[in-house]
């Protein structure tokens, strides 16, 4: 994660996390994250809720890209350690899915790579999450400048309707059917959120 405010980026927060199941050789050889660097540099699991209960704030806005899986994710992760919390803990923040918002905005494909590409951010290292998170900001700021109009999407996230919403609803968040198109930059009264 990194925490930008009035536009800098003032912090970030990158660790990894202590596994009792060895690593499959697959992330291994895609990540170059092995089980010695887990053992060695990893938190333990319950460290890292801890950390994340302390930084979330009501103001803030957590941005990702196929927000589902990582609101899921970090639900699911306090969850194990902070169960009378976790959902308020996710719930007080507004969520931005840029992958949605990127659906709206050019055609298919929609991955993070690929708006990298599309608005020419300066490629990373997109097997560490550091650094997709740092591509994610500066394509949240493209996406910004392109069009002004990302609070409509605050808390709306766009699922494909022939595979369904993945993991677990959230009551706080409007899931919307969101079809591929390949008409780029839909007129503002098509997008999403106000449909």
């Amino acid at each position: 994660m990194i925490t930008v405010v009035d536009g800098e980026i003032v912090d970030q927060y990158d660790e990894f996390i202590k596994c009792e199941n060895p690593l499959d050789p697959k992330i291994t050889k895609i990540t170059g994250i092995d089980d010695e660097t887990l053992e060695t540099e990893g938190l333990p699991e319950e460290v890292v809720a801890k950390h994340l209960k302390e930084m979330f704030d009501e103001e803030a806005l957590m941005i990702a890209h196929n927000a589902q899986f990582d609101l899921s994710f970090i639900y699911f992760l306090l969850k194990r350690h902070f169960p009378d919390e976790a959902y308020t803990l996710v719930e007080k923040m507004a969520w931005l899915d840029t992958l949605t918002v990127l659906k709206d905005r050019k055609d298919y494909p929609h991955k993070l790579i690929d708006a990298v590409e599309h608005y020419g951010v300066e490629k990373v290292n997109f097997h560490r999450a550091i650094d997709d998170t740092k591509a994610l900001y500066w394509v949240y700021q493209k996406l910004k400048e392109e069009r002004d109009d990302l609070s409509e999407y605050e808390n709306v996230f766009g699922y494909n309707p022939k595979y369904g919403i993945g993991g677990k609803e959230f009551n706080f968040i409007e899931y919307k059917r969101q079809y591929y198109h390949n008409r780029g930059l839909l007129p503002e009264n098509m997008i999403l959120p106000r449909l």
